[in-house]
Order: C-alpha cells, then structure tokens, then sequence
C-alpha cells in the first residue's frame, strides 16, 4: 500500500480527538476482497460505500443509500480512501472533528469483480488487478456477499467531478423492498441512535461474516464498553452467501 493514498484521510483528522483508526500500513493478508457499508449520521445522514484494494479502502458516499432495485440509480461521490483498519470502524466521531457524527457498521462481506461472469474469489491478485482495471475505466462490475446486500452490482462513472452512480443489476437478488428498513449494525446490533461513545480500546476481535476485520472492543464483561456482541452473529454467518458459492447475475 502507497502511504500517499492516505495523505488526504490523515490530513482531515485529529486521531488525539477522534476514536478513527489512524493511517496505518496494511499487511498483506490473503482471501478475498473485503467490502463494508457504513451508515454515517454526520451533517446529512449517508452510506460510505468502501471496497478494499491494494491494502486500503476505496471509498464513496451514498447520499440515499445502495438499493437492490435495479431501477434506482444512486449517486455515489468518490472520497478520500480509508484505511483498512476503518473496515470495522463504529462509534461516535466528537463534535467539531471532521464527519462528526454516529457511525456503525450497517454491511460488511467480501467482493470479486464480475464482468462477462467471472469472479476471482479464490484469486486476490487476479480480483485486484480486474478492479483497478474498471475503476481507471470508469465502469466496475461486481459481486456482493454480504449480509444485506447481495448479487452483481456496478459503479459507474458520470462526466461530472468525482460523481459515481451505483446500480443494482437484475438478477436473483434484486428487489423492490427497501434494504435500508434494516437498520441495525452487523456488527453489533444496535441503531444509529442507540450507538453512545466507545471508551474501551481493548484488544479484542471480531468477524465479519469469516473475514477477520481489524480489532474493535466486544466485551461484553466490561462496563467501559459502549458496543456489545451483535446477537446477530449466527445470522451473519448463515445469512451470507459462502465464499465457495455462486450467484446468477
């Protein structure tokens, strides 16, 4: 990972103020592509959109939110890229500090491009090098494994600035029924106005639906920590599609 990718994420913040991962250094891991959704009360209520590559997140905000109807076209602004450690970010950014605001982790999975209906779970290198190929063109084609959102989705390019558009494509999991009804965090099952500050910064770990996600307090036996084990784990782990699986697009 260039650290220069995250010159404008470091620049924004205070990491004294702000309980945000600093702009730390990936290590390589194998696997596939990890994806996250944040939904951030901040000045106007949004969705961060992140997709990992080359060790750290590429990310949008989503102003109304993904849809899994492929009628909707939603705006998605390009923003600074986050650094892996944010993929399981939640917590409350203070008032005054940059994005300040609730945040908590409303989706998570993992990812693989899949033009002409290929997909490269199974080969990172291979998964990478096909989204940095589509995003330099300016149409990604991909698939989700989440929990909330899943199938074939893309990111396309409009001739204004940094503006994207994501749409959902038809197939078995697209949808009229509105996915942000499901409010709650995968994480750790609470709501936007439920989340209170996190104190606690112990070592703990939690999964992302099997992909390891970087350290955030779930002790549940510590009256210092604000976020609980999501009583949602099970379905996480069940809801979500294997990573062996395959979707029909």
């Amino acid at each position: 990972m260039s650290r220069r990718s995250l010159e404008r994420y470091a620049a924004k913040r205070t990491f004294t103020r702000t309980p945000e991962p600093p702009a730390a250094a990936a290590p390589a891991r194998p696997g596939p592509l990890l994806f996250v959704v944040q939904k951030h009360a901040a000045r106007r209520l949004h969705y961060d959109f992140r997709l990992e590559l080359d060790g750290v997140l590429k990310s949008w905000a989503v102003p109304k939110g993904p849809s899994l109807d492929p009628h909707d076209k939603r705006m998605a602004v390009e923003v600074e890229d986050h650094p892996f450690d944010y993929a399981s970010f939640e917590g409350v950014i203070p008032a005054k500090q940059y994005g300040a605001g609730n945040v908590i982790l409303w989706d998570c999975g993992v990812y693989s491009p899949d033009e002409d209906q290929k997909v490269s779970f199974t080969d990172r290198a291979e998964a990478e090098a096909r989204v940095r190929a589509g995003l330099a063109a300016g149409k990604l084609s991909f698939l989700l494994r989440g929990e909330k959102l899943k199938g074939s989705f893309a990111l396309v390019k409009t001739a204004t600035g940094n503006q994207w558009l994501l749409i959902k494509h038809r197939d078995r999991f697209a949808q009229t029924n509105d996915v942000l009804a499901r409010h709650a965090s995968v994480l750790s099952d609470v709501s936007l106005d439920e989340l209170t500050p996190l104190k606690c910064r112990h070592d703990c770990r939690r999964r992302c639906w099997r992909q390891q996600v970087p350290p955030r307090c779930s002790r549940s036996n510590s009256n210092q920590c604000s976020l609980k084990p999501a009583r949602r784990s099970g379905r996480i782990r069940s809801g979500a599609m294997s990573p062996n699986s395959t979707a029909t697009a």
